[in-house]
């Protein structure tokens, strides 16, 4: 298997100068902290904890033998979850499709179904999506671990009304699936209750790190995605993360390169730019994983930190002409990690037509892959040339085990920046937060009081310094300030 690299030399002082880049002496400090980092995660894996990097050495084989009994009966699968239950599909999906695969003839699919994937609740595209679909040759993979995710499970009602309107009262469990918590949760109780086939989310997998789960692996079998081949890729870089020296490890570099450009040079804004039209969605799955787990206001002393790392998605070649103007002259404080693919699925050579022309001449028997990595290679250097730091990691291709080393260098590499900022990377309670929220304001029952402080004006029961308040605020007037 062909390893992925990080190239981070565009980030030291060799390249930058001493004021802009980081010194090899910089990252020779970090080390110790680094092998202890490392000495505590093994500790924490042999414990039982870090469930999600056990994933990569789970036995597929069921949930493959499922996808091969079902695949045949469905011409559409629509996958509805939200946030790590969705973004990971989208990933996977883009990367390792066909780009126009639900365009193709099911026969150029090799019989896999058409991918919708529904992560919003937005009530024109639920409709626009639904209004012509045949749900009797449609498969629903329903995915929340708690069974209570507010859009999901609203989009699960929808769908469920619609099966039992289209589909013979019978038959409705065989168009569904449901990926959920092991042991309970409203999804799970239906589940028994129907006669739905289950599949789980592993005990101590978050969402955000459950792609290499049933989450992402499931909707992928269905789509004839090679699942052994991503499984083998993580498991691959894993071994990495247990065995090698912390300064030649991928994950634990790319963790000290960004904790060090933010505590030496305050650049706090990581953006993700792949030269890769199949990866667009990956930089979109990294974006949740870096800012759920990295955005903390306490560390795990108590102390308010508001630590946090911001991350952007971007597109090479597309955003050279929207958002690398602002990188390259804009404020110093961002960090861009170029995704770069040595070997391309299909190659396009440009023709070698009106050579008379100098503005074209030069482009005529170049290939398209070739333009696209001397751009990222050009944007790179002007990053340099005006003393701005870059990472490049280089994909062997964009493929299964790729994709899997990808995936574990990054939850991997999120796990030890957690630690360097000593907050909990695993836990989310500014969602959990917003999340009550909305229970409240749609009525559920058990947060009346929550509702009452909401509507009362309270700035969500938080007080000066991130503590919470002990009950609903007194009801209050509220001064709105409106444009109309």
């Amino acid at each position: 298997m062909d390893l992925l690299s990080i190239d981070y030399t565009n980030c030291m002082e060799d390249v930058l100068g001493s004021r802009n880049g980081l010194s090899p002496y910089l990252l020779e400090a970090v080390r110790l902290p680094l092998e202890k980092i490392r000495k505590n995660l093994i500790e924490h894996r042999r414990s039982g904890g870090l469930a999600w990097l056990e994933l990569p050495h789970r036995d597929p084989t069921e949930l493959l033998a499922y996808a091969d009994e079902v695949r045949s009966r469905f011409d559409t699968l629509v996958v509805l979850g939200i946030g790590g239950s969705a973004l990971g599909t989208t990933a996977l999906a883009t990367a390792l499709l066909h780009p126009y695969h639900n365009m193709l003839p099911k026969a150029e699919r090799s019989g896999a179904p058409r991918l919708f994937v529904v992560d919003n609740v937005d009530p024109d595209d639920i409709a626009g999506l639904f209004q012509y679909m045949d749900m009797r040759s449609t498969l629903v993979n329903v995915v929340s671990k708690s069974g209570s995710t507010a859009e999901t499970m609203a989009a699960y009602l929808i769908v469920r009304r619609l099966l039992e309107q289209q589909v013979p009262a019978g038959e409705v469990a065989d168009h569904l699936v449901f990926t959920t918590d092991p042991y309970s949760g409203v999804l799970r109780k239906i589940g028994r209750l129907d006669k739905i086939r289950l599949f789980e989310i592993p005990a101590g997998v978050g969402g955000r790190f459950s792609v290499l789960s049933p989450v992402g692996l499931l909707p992928a079998a269905l789509l004839g995605i090679d699942v052994r081949g991503l499984l083998a890729g993580a498991a691959a870089m894993l071994s990495r993360f247990e065995e090698a020296d912390v300064v030649a490890n991928p994950a634990y570099v790319y963790a000290a390169l960004h904790f060090l450009e933010d505590t030496r040079f305050h650049r706090r804004i990581n953006v993700m730019m792949p030269y890769s039209n199949r990866l667009r969605d990956v930089a979109g799955w990294y974006r949740q994983l870096w800012a759920e787990s990295l955005g903390k206001a306490i560390d795990r002393q108590g102390r308010t930190v508001h630590a946090g790392l911001t991350p952007i998605r971007a597109l090479g070649v597309t955003d050279q002409h929207s958002q690398v103007q602002l990188y390259v002259e804009g404020p110093d404080d961002k960090v861009v990690t170029f995704l770069r693919v040595k070997r391309f699925e299909q190659e396009v050579v440009v023709p070698a037509l009106q050579d008379d022309e100098d503005p074209l001449a030069y482009l005529g028997g170049h290939s398209l892959g070739e333009l696209l990595n001397a751009e990222q290679k050009a944007t790179a250097w002007a990053l340099a040339r005006r003393k701005r730091p870059s990472v490049t990691i280089h994909l062997p291709a964009v493929d299964a085990p790729s994709l899997g080393q990808f995936f574990m260098l990054l939850e991997t590499a999120t796990a030890v920046t957690g630690e360097l900022y000593d907050i909990n990377a695993f836990d989310q309670p500014g969602v959990e937060l917003g999340k009550e929220a909305t229970y409240a304001l749609m009525g559920r029952v058990g947060f009346e009081d929550l509702a009452a402080e909401i509507r009362s004006g309270a700035a969500a029961g938080e007080g000066p310094e991130g503590a919470e308040s002990s009950g609903p605020a007194e009801p209050r007037e509220r001064k709105r300030y409106l444009v109309a």
